[in-house]
Protein backbone atom coordinates (compact mmCIF):
# COMPACT_ATOMS: atom_id res chain seq x y z
CA UNK A 1 0.00 0.00 0.00
CA UNK A 2 1.84 3.30 -0.91
CA UNK A 3 2.16 5.92 1.70
CA UNK A 4 -0.49 8.31 1.95
CA UNK A 5 -0.20 11.82 0.63
CA UNK A 6 0.65 14.88 2.59
CA UNK A 7 -1.06 16.92 -0.03
CA UNK A 8 0.15 20.82 -0.29
CA UNK A 9 1.76 22.28 2.53
CA UNK A 10 -1.08 24.47 3.03
CA UNK A 11 -3.49 21.84 3.62
CA UNK A 12 -0.88 20.47 6.27
CA UNK A 13 -0.50 23.57 8.35
CA UNK A 14 -4.50 23.99 8.31
CA UNK A 15 -4.14 20.40 9.95
CA UNK A 16 -1.76 21.90 12.57
CA UNK A 17 -2.65 25.53 13.33
CA UNK A 18 -5.31 24.74 15.67
CA UNK A 19 -3.33 22.16 18.13
CA UNK A 20 -0.45 24.12 17.30
CA UNK A 21 -0.64 27.77 18.15
CA UNK A 22 2.09 30.19 19.09
CA UNK A 23 4.70 28.30 15.69
CA UNK A 24 6.57 30.14 14.13
CA UNK A 25 9.44 30.64 11.65
CA UNK A 26 11.34 33.52 12.08
CA UNK A 27 15.19 35.41 11.02
CA UNK A 28 17.52 38.30 12.00
CA UNK A 29 14.46 40.99 11.58
CA UNK A 30 11.74 39.25 11.39
CA UNK A 31 9.21 36.33 13.16
CA UNK A 32 6.06 35.01 11.55
CA UNK A 33 3.25 33.32 13.26
CA UNK A 34 2.39 29.87 11.06
CA UNK A 35 -1.13 30.43 12.50
CA UNK A 36 -1.86 33.92 11.15
CA UNK A 37 -1.03 32.74 8.08
CA UNK A 38 -3.18 33.47 4.92
CA UNK A 39 -4.65 29.48 4.27
CA UNK A 40 -8.07 29.97 3.22
CA UNK A 41 -9.42 27.03 0.88
CA UNK A 42 -8.57 29.70 -2.24
CA UNK A 43 -5.72 31.27 -2.26
CA UNK A 44 -6.08 35.04 -2.57
CA UNK A 45 -5.67 36.90 -6.14
CA UNK A 46 -2.27 37.53 -5.35
CA UNK A 47 -1.12 33.76 -5.69
CA UNK A 48 -3.65 32.26 -7.92
CA UNK A 49 -2.29 34.24 -10.96
CA UNK A 50 0.13 31.77 -10.43
CA UNK A 51 -2.20 28.64 -10.91
CA UNK A 52 -0.39 26.08 -13.20
CA UNK A 53 2.39 28.24 -13.99
CA UNK A 54 6.37 27.51 -13.68
CA UNK A 55 7.67 29.78 -11.20
CA UNK A 56 11.73 30.36 -10.68
CA UNK A 57 11.83 31.91 -7.01
CA UNK A 58 15.14 34.14 -6.77
CA UNK A 59 14.37 35.96 -3.17
CA UNK A 60 16.76 37.11 -1.20
CA UNK A 61 15.84 36.20 2.02
CA UNK A 62 14.81 32.75 2.91
CA UNK A 63 11.96 33.90 5.59
CA UNK A 64 10.27 35.98 2.00
CA UNK A 65 11.14 32.58 0.49
CA UNK A 66 9.02 29.82 3.13
CA UNK A 67 6.30 32.07 3.09
CA UNK A 68 6.24 32.51 -0.79
CA UNK A 69 6.36 28.22 -0.87
CA UNK A 70 4.14 28.05 1.62
CA UNK A 71 1.63 29.68 -0.86
CA UNK A 72 2.62 28.68 -4.14
CA UNK A 73 2.50 25.00 -3.04
CA UNK A 74 -0.24 23.45 -4.62
CA UNK A 75 -1.05 26.53 -7.12
CA UNK A 76 1.80 26.70 -9.10
CA UNK A 77 2.75 23.73 -11.45
CA UNK A 78 6.37 24.27 -10.81
CA UNK A 79 8.70 25.91 -8.47
CA UNK A 80 12.57 26.29 -8.81
CA UNK A 81 14.19 27.33 -5.50
CA UNK A 82 17.17 29.79 -6.63
CA UNK A 83 19.99 29.34 -3.77
CA UNK A 84 21.93 32.86 -2.47
CA UNK A 85 25.04 31.53 -3.88
CA UNK A 86 23.88 30.15 -7.29
CA UNK A 87 25.09 32.41 -10.48
CA UNK A 88 22.70 34.87 -11.69
CA UNK A 89 24.48 34.54 -15.17
CA UNK A 90 22.44 31.27 -15.00
CA UNK A 91 19.22 32.34 -15.20
CA UNK A 92 18.42 32.91 -18.22
CA UNK A 93 19.80 29.06 -19.16
CA UNK A 94 17.50 28.08 -16.21
CA UNK A 95 14.03 29.96 -17.59
CA UNK A 96 14.55 28.55 -20.76
CA UNK A 97 15.03 24.56 -20.09
CA UNK A 98 12.68 24.68 -17.65
CA UNK A 99 9.82 27.12 -19.55
CA UNK A 100 9.63 29.33 -16.58
CA UNK A 101 6.24 31.60 -16.58
CA UNK A 102 7.24 34.22 -14.13
CA UNK A 103 10.44 35.20 -11.70
CA UNK A 104 9.62 36.69 -8.41
CA UNK A 105 12.63 38.98 -6.48
CA UNK A 106 10.23 40.31 -4.11
CA UNK A 107 8.34 38.89 -1.54
CA UNK A 108 6.40 40.79 0.77
CA UNK A 109 6.36 38.62 4.09
CA UNK A 110 3.60 40.30 5.91
CA UNK A 111 1.29 40.99 3.55
CA UNK A 112 -0.22 36.75 3.40
CA UNK A 113 -0.78 37.27 7.22
CA UNK A 114 -4.49 36.85 7.73
CA UNK A 115 -5.00 35.52 11.49
CA UNK A 116 -9.03 35.90 10.96
CA UNK A 117 -8.73 33.28 8.23
CA UNK A 118 -7.19 30.95 10.46
CA UNK A 119 -9.20 31.76 13.32
CA UNK A 120 -12.20 31.02 10.43
CA UNK A 121 -10.50 28.03 9.47
CA UNK A 122 -9.61 26.55 13.08
CA UNK A 123 -13.54 27.22 13.96
CA UNK A 124 -14.56 25.68 11.12
CA UNK A 125 -13.41 22.49 11.60
CA UNK A 126 -11.10 22.22 8.81
CA UNK A 127 -8.15 21.18 10.73
CA UNK A 128 -9.81 17.74 10.42
CA UNK A 129 -9.19 15.68 6.87
CA UNK A 130 -8.66 18.12 3.98
CA UNK A 131 -8.39 17.00 0.76
CA UNK A 132 -4.54 17.76 -1.24
CA UNK A 133 -5.03 20.70 -3.60
CA UNK A 134 -5.82 19.42 -7.55
CA UNK A 135 -2.60 20.98 -8.66
CA UNK A 136 0.40 18.79 -7.34
CA UNK A 137 3.63 20.91 -7.31
CA UNK A 138 7.38 19.98 -8.81
CA UNK A 139 9.67 21.47 -6.34
CA UNK A 140 12.97 21.80 -8.55
CA UNK A 141 16.25 22.08 -6.31
CA UNK A 142 19.77 22.92 -7.84
CA UNK A 143 22.40 20.74 -7.02
CA UNK A 144 25.27 22.40 -5.14
CA UNK A 145 27.89 21.79 -8.36
CA UNK A 146 31.03 21.99 -5.95
CA UNK A 147 32.64 19.69 -8.04
CA UNK A 148 30.94 20.48 -11.62
CA UNK A 149 27.92 22.56 -12.72
CA UNK A 150 25.07 22.16 -11.00
CA UNK A 151 21.73 20.53 -12.33
CA UNK A 152 18.09 21.08 -11.35
CA UNK A 153 16.59 17.90 -9.74
CA UNK A 154 12.62 17.43 -9.73
CA UNK A 155 11.24 16.48 -6.65
CA UNK A 156 7.28 17.21 -5.18
CA UNK A 157 6.22 17.62 -1.78
CA UNK A 158 5.54 13.67 -0.73
CA UNK A 159 9.30 12.86 -1.96
CA UNK A 160 11.35 15.82 0.11
CA UNK A 161 8.86 15.29 3.54
CA UNK A 162 6.94 11.72 3.10
CA UNK A 163 9.44 10.40 5.99
CA UNK A 164 8.12 13.25 8.41
CA UNK A 165 5.42 12.06 10.73
CA UNK A 166 2.79 15.57 10.42
CA UNK A 167 1.40 16.75 13.09
CA UNK A 168 -2.42 16.86 13.93
CA UNK A 169 -2.80 14.39 11.26
CA UNK A 170 -2.34 10.87 9.30
CA UNK A 171 1.16 9.65 9.15
CA UNK A 172 2.29 9.90 5.36
CA UNK A 173 4.61 6.21 5.85
CA UNK A 174 7.46 7.44 7.90
CA UNK A 175 10.31 5.76 6.15
CA UNK A 176 13.52 7.26 8.30
CA UNK A 177 13.43 8.26 11.60
CA UNK A 178 13.00 11.98 11.45
CA UNK A 179 14.21 12.91 15.38
CA UNK A 180 11.63 14.27 17.81
CA UNK A 181 9.48 16.99 16.58
CA UNK A 182 6.42 18.42 17.80
CA UNK A 183 4.38 21.60 19.00
CA UNK A 184 7.36 22.68 21.43
CA UNK A 185 10.34 21.96 18.69
CA UNK A 186 12.43 24.82 17.90
CA UNK A 187 14.53 24.00 15.02
CA UNK A 188 17.63 26.12 13.92
CA UNK A 189 19.75 25.72 11.15
CA UNK A 190 22.87 27.14 9.64
CA UNK A 191 21.59 25.53 6.12
CA UNK A 192 20.43 27.73 3.54
CA UNK A 193 16.48 26.27 2.80
CA UNK A 194 16.96 26.58 -1.01
CA UNK A 195 19.36 23.97 -0.89
CA UNK A 196 18.28 19.80 0.17
CA UNK A 197 19.82 20.12 3.44
CA UNK A 198 18.41 23.29 4.77
CA UNK A 199 14.96 22.72 2.66
CA UNK A 200 14.63 19.57 5.20
CA UNK A 201 14.91 21.19 7.67
CA UNK A 202 12.17 23.93 7.37
CA UNK A 203 9.73 21.05 6.04
CA UNK A 204 11.02 19.28 9.68
CA UNK A 205 9.36 22.28 10.61
CA UNK A 206 6.64 22.70 8.91
CA UNK A 207 5.27 19.44 8.44
CA UNK A 208 6.52 18.14 12.04
CA UNK A 209 4.46 20.87 13.91
CA UNK A 210 7.32 23.16 15.11
CA UNK A 211 9.38 26.13 14.59
CA UNK A 212 12.16 27.36 12.79
CA UNK A 213 14.85 29.99 13.18
CA UNK A 214 16.72 31.05 10.27
CA UNK A 215 20.35 32.22 9.51
CA UNK A 216 21.15 35.30 7.58
CA UNK A 217 23.34 35.55 5.06
CA UNK A 218 26.48 37.07 6.21
CA UNK A 219 25.96 36.18 9.45
CA UNK A 220 28.70 35.25 12.46
CA UNK A 221 28.34 31.91 13.86
CA UNK A 222 28.22 33.50 17.43
CA UNK A 223 26.13 35.43 16.26
CA UNK A 224 23.71 33.29 14.75
CA UNK A 225 24.07 30.65 17.79
CA UNK A 226 23.71 33.72 20.26
CA UNK A 227 20.04 34.47 18.21
CA UNK A 228 19.20 31.35 18.50
CA UNK A 229 19.67 30.51 22.37
CA UNK A 230 17.70 33.60 22.83
CA UNK A 231 14.60 31.87 21.08
CA UNK A 232 15.51 28.91 23.01
CA UNK A 233 16.14 26.68 20.15
CA UNK A 234 16.38 22.67 21.13
CA UNK A 235 17.26 21.14 17.67
CA UNK A 236 20.34 22.41 15.87
CA UNK A 237 21.67 21.02 12.34
CA UNK A 238 24.55 21.93 9.98
CA UNK A 239 27.41 20.53 8.14
CA UNK A 240 30.90 19.03 10.21
CA UNK A 241 32.02 22.21 9.06
CA UNK A 242 29.41 24.46 10.51
CA UNK A 243 30.05 22.69 13.36
CA UNK A 244 33.90 22.71 13.59
CA UNK A 245 33.71 26.72 13.04
CA UNK A 246 30.51 27.21 16.25
CA UNK A 247 33.14 24.76 18.39
CA UNK A 248 35.46 27.52 18.20
CA UNK A 249 33.06 30.20 19.83
CA UNK A 250 32.30 31.17 23.16
CA UNK A 251 28.24 30.99 22.13
CA UNK A 252 28.38 27.26 21.38
CA UNK A 253 28.73 27.19 25.33
CA UNK A 254 25.28 29.52 25.22
CA UNK A 255 23.08 26.40 24.02
CA UNK A 256 21.80 23.62 25.40
CA UNK A 257 20.37 21.43 22.44
CA UNK A 258 18.38 18.46 23.06
CA UNK A 259 19.10 17.22 19.18
CA UNK A 260 22.07 17.47 17.37
CA UNK A 261 22.28 16.91 13.53
CA UNK A 262 25.32 16.76 10.80
CA UNK A 263 25.18 16.16 7.14
CA UNK A 264 26.25 17.20 3.63
CA UNK A 265 30.19 16.40 4.66
CA UNK A 266 32.06 13.29 6.14
CA UNK A 267 31.05 13.33 9.75
CA UNK A 268 34.74 11.79 11.18
CA UNK A 269 35.12 10.75 14.64
CA UNK A 270 36.94 13.94 16.26
CA UNK A 271 33.61 15.96 15.11
CA UNK A 272 31.44 13.72 16.80
CA UNK A 273 33.65 13.36 19.98
CA UNK A 274 33.42 17.09 20.72
CA UNK A 275 29.93 17.41 20.05
CA UNK A 276 29.04 15.00 22.54
CA UNK A 277 31.78 16.54 25.01
CA UNK A 278 29.90 19.99 24.63
CA UNK A 279 26.67 18.70 24.84
CA UNK A 280 26.51 15.32 26.76
CA UNK A 281 22.64 15.45 27.29
CA UNK A 282 21.71 15.65 23.66
CA UNK A 283 20.72 13.33 20.76
CA UNK A 284 23.72 13.60 18.21
CA UNK A 285 23.15 12.09 15.17
CA UNK A 286 24.68 12.17 11.75
CA UNK A 287 22.88 11.63 8.40
CA UNK A 288 23.48 11.02 4.62
CA UNK A 289 21.19 12.50 2.43
CA UNK A 290 21.54 13.94 -1.35
CA UNK A 291 19.63 15.99 -3.75
CA UNK A 292 18.99 13.35 -5.95
CA UNK A 293 18.92 10.66 -3.74
CA UNK A 294 17.13 11.88 -0.67
CA UNK A 295 17.61 10.77 3.23
CA UNK A 296 19.62 7.21 3.17
CA UNK A 297 20.35 7.33 6.68
CA UNK A 298 20.69 8.56 10.05
CA UNK A 299 23.47 7.30 12.87
CA UNK A 300 22.96 8.21 16.61
CA UNK A 301 25.15 5.26 17.85
CA UNK A 302 28.30 8.44 18.07
CA UNK A 303 30.48 6.75 15.65
CA UNK A 304 31.62 7.35 11.89
CA UNK A 305 30.22 5.98 9.40
CA UNK A 306 27.58 3.10 9.41
CA UNK A 307 26.61 -0.33 9.89
CA UNK A 308 27.57 -3.09 7.29
CA UNK A 309 24.27 -4.72 8.02
CA UNK A 310 22.62 -1.72 6.87
CA UNK A 311 23.60 -2.94 3.16
CA UNK A 312 21.51 -5.29 1.43
CA UNK A 313 18.45 -5.37 3.77
CA UNK A 314 15.31 -5.48 1.32
CA UNK A 315 12.24 -3.92 2.50
CA UNK A 316 13.81 -1.40 4.35
CA UNK A 317 12.71 2.34 4.36
CA UNK A 318 15.69 3.30 2.34
CA UNK A 319 17.36 0.13 0.46
CA UNK A 320 21.51 0.58 0.36
CA UNK A 321 24.11 -1.27 -1.90
CA UNK A 322 27.76 -1.30 -2.44
CA UNK A 323 28.84 -1.12 -5.83
CA UNK A 324 32.31 -0.92 -7.14
CA UNK A 325 32.97 0.99 -3.50
CA UNK A 326 30.44 3.60 -4.29
CA UNK A 327 26.89 3.77 -2.52
CA UNK A 328 23.64 3.32 -4.24
CA UNK A 329 20.65 3.92 -2.56
CA UNK A 330 16.66 3.04 -3.20
CA UNK A 331 13.36 5.04 -1.85
CA UNK A 332 10.32 6.50 -2.52
CA UNK A 333 12.39 10.04 -1.44
CA UNK A 334 14.85 10.04 -4.20
CA UNK A 335 14.18 12.71 -6.74
CA UNK A 336 11.97 11.81 -10.05
CA UNK A 337 14.58 13.68 -12.74
CA UNK A 338 16.91 16.15 -13.94
CA UNK A 339 15.34 19.20 -15.10
CA UNK A 340 17.55 19.01 -18.02
CA UNK A 341 15.22 19.18 -21.44
CA UNK A 342 15.15 15.44 -21.79
CA UNK A 343 13.56 14.78 -18.21
CA UNK A 344 16.34 12.44 -17.47
CA UNK A 345 15.61 9.87 -15.07
CA UNK A 346 17.62 9.86 -11.91
CA UNK A 347 16.77 6.23 -10.44
CA UNK A 348 18.08 3.66 -12.85
CA UNK A 349 16.34 0.78 -14.26
CA UNK A 350 15.87 -1.37 -10.95
CA UNK A 351 14.96 2.19 -8.82
CA UNK A 352 18.82 2.63 -7.17
CA UNK A 353 20.19 5.75 -7.38
CA UNK A 354 23.87 6.49 -7.69
CA UNK A 355 25.34 8.81 -4.93
CA UNK A 356 28.77 9.16 -6.20
CA UNK A 357 30.20 9.09 -2.63
CA UNK A 358 32.93 6.40 -1.84
CA UNK A 359 32.39 4.10 1.29
CA UNK A 360 35.21 1.47 2.24
CA UNK A 361 34.56 -1.49 4.81
CA UNK A 362 36.57 -1.43 7.85
CA UNK A 363 35.52 -4.28 10.24
CA UNK A 364 31.59 -4.11 10.78
CA UNK A 365 31.02 -0.61 9.31
CA UNK A 366 31.69 1.14 6.22
CA UNK A 367 33.22 4.83 6.37
CA UNK A 368 32.85 7.43 3.63
CA UNK A 369 35.98 7.89 2.15
CA UNK A 370 35.04 10.97 -0.11
CA UNK A 371 33.25 11.87 -3.41
CA UNK A 372 33.98 8.99 -6.28
CA UNK A 373 34.39 12.66 -8.68
CA UNK A 374 37.00 14.44 -6.07
CA UNK A 375 39.69 11.83 -6.11
CA UNK A 376 43.25 12.81 -6.02
CA UNK A 377 45.39 11.05 -8.26
CA UNK A 378 48.97 10.87 -6.62
CA UNK A 379 51.42 8.77 -9.27
CA UNK A 380 48.45 6.70 -10.31
CA UNK A 381 47.36 5.98 -6.76
CA UNK A 382 44.04 7.12 -5.35
CA UNK A 383 43.44 10.00 -2.43
CA UNK A 384 40.26 11.27 -1.25
CA UNK A 385 41.08 14.45 0.52
CA UNK A 386 38.07 13.63 2.59
CA UNK A 387 39.96 10.08 4.34
CA UNK A 388 42.94 12.14 4.83
CA UNK A 389 41.14 15.65 6.30
CA UNK A 390 39.39 12.77 8.90
CA UNK A 391 43.00 11.82 10.31
CA UNK A 392 44.45 15.20 10.27
CA UNK A 393 41.17 16.59 12.26
CA UNK A 394 42.07 13.36 14.95
CA UNK A 395 45.40 15.45 16.04
CA UNK A 396 44.54 17.04 19.96
CA UNK A 397 45.87 20.40 18.22
CA UNK A 398 43.38 20.26 15.16
CA UNK A 399 40.36 21.86 14.79
CA UNK A 400 39.99 21.37 11.18
CA UNK A 401 41.34 20.85 7.71
CA UNK A 402 41.04 21.09 3.87
CA UNK A 403 43.18 18.52 2.11
CA UNK A 404 43.68 18.88 -1.49
CA UNK A 405 45.86 18.15 -4.59
CA UNK A 406 49.09 20.39 -6.25
CA UNK A 407 50.24 19.55 -9.67
CA UNK A 408 53.19 17.95 -9.87
CA UNK A 409 55.25 17.39 -12.86
CA UNK A 410 56.47 13.73 -12.00
CA UNK A 411 53.30 11.68 -9.91
CA UNK A 412 50.44 14.17 -11.72
CA UNK A 413 49.31 15.63 -8.29
CA UNK A 414 50.70 15.64 -4.35
CA UNK A 415 48.75 16.14 -1.70
CA UNK A 416 48.56 19.15 0.05
CA UNK A 417 47.18 20.69 3.47
CA UNK A 418 45.84 23.49 5.05
CA UNK A 419 45.03 23.31 8.81
CA UNK A 420 43.29 25.36 11.03
CA UNK A 421 44.42 25.10 14.59
CA UNK A 422 42.03 24.72 18.38
CA UNK A 423 42.21 27.80 20.25
CA UNK A 424 44.73 27.04 22.31
CA UNK A 425 47.87 25.96 19.96
CA UNK A 426 46.96 28.55 17.66
CA UNK A 427 47.74 30.99 20.34
CA UNK A 428 50.90 29.46 20.23
CA UNK A 429 51.94 28.67 17.07
CA UNK A 430 49.68 30.95 14.97
CA UNK A 431 52.29 33.12 13.41
CA UNK A 432 55.40 32.22 14.84
CA UNK A 433 58.48 30.20 14.04
CA UNK A 434 57.32 27.32 16.15
CA UNK A 435 54.46 26.73 13.40
CA UNK A 436 57.17 24.45 11.83
CA UNK A 437 57.04 22.29 14.79
CA UNK A 438 53.65 21.93 14.82
CA UNK A 439 53.53 20.84 11.03
CA UNK A 440 55.96 18.03 11.17
CA UNK A 441 54.16 17.01 14.38
CA UNK A 442 51.16 16.90 11.98
CA UNK A 443 52.82 15.29 9.02
CA UNK A 444 54.55 12.92 11.92
CA UNK A 445 50.44 12.05 13.26
CA UNK A 446 49.58 11.32 9.00
CA UNK A 447 52.25 8.96 8.89
CA UNK A 448 51.51 7.02 11.47
CA UNK A 449 47.75 6.84 10.28
CA UNK A 450 47.99 6.74 6.16
CA UNK A 451 49.99 4.81 3.31
CA UNK A 452 53.10 6.94 2.25
CA UNK A 453 51.21 8.43 -0.61
CA UNK A 454 48.20 10.16 1.39
CA UNK A 455 50.50 12.10 3.31
CA UNK A 456 50.25 15.67 2.74
CA UNK A 457 53.70 16.80 1.27
CA UNK A 458 52.71 20.31 2.45
CA UNK A 459 51.13 21.59 5.51
CA UNK A 460 50.10 25.03 5.82
CA UNK A 461 48.75 26.33 9.31
CA UNK A 462 46.15 29.27 8.59
CA UNK A 463 43.31 31.19 11.02
CA UNK A 464 40.11 30.37 8.87
CA UNK A 465 38.87 28.12 6.02
CA UNK A 466 36.94 29.05 3.38
CA UNK A 467 32.91 27.98 3.80
CA UNK A 468 30.57 28.05 0.81
CA UNK A 469 26.49 28.88 1.44
CA UNK A 470 26.33 24.86 1.28
CA UNK A 471 27.93 25.16 4.19
CA UNK A 472 30.49 22.86 3.03
CA UNK A 473 34.35 23.30 2.63
CA UNK A 474 35.06 24.97 -0.90
CA UNK A 475 37.38 22.49 -2.68
CA UNK A 476 39.53 23.60 -5.72
CA UNK A 477 43.18 22.65 -7.04
CA UNK A 478 45.89 24.02 -5.89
Amino acid sequence: MPPASLGSLRAVLRRQNAANPGRFLGDEATRVSLSALHLADEPPRAIEKYRDATVLLALPGQLAAAIALIALDGVASRVILWPPDAQAAQIDAVCKVASVDAVITEWDVRSHDDQKAATQAANAGIAAEIAPSATVTEWVLLTSGTTGRPKMVVHSLDSLAGHISPAGGPSAGATVSAGPSGPGTIWCTFYDTRRYGGLQILLRALVGGGSLVLSCAGEAPAAFLARAAAAGATHFLGTPSHWRRALMTEAAQAIAPTYVRLSGEVADQMILDRLRAAYPTARIVHAFAATEAGLALEVDDGLAGFPARLVGQAGGPAELDIRDGTLFVRSARAARAYLDGDNTSIPGADGFVDTGDVVALHGDRYHFAGRRDGTVNVGGQKVHPEEVEAVINQHPGVRMSLVRARANPITGAIVVADVVLAAENAAKHGASAAAGGMQDDIRAFCRAHLPPHKVPVSIRIVPSLDIAASGKLVRQLA
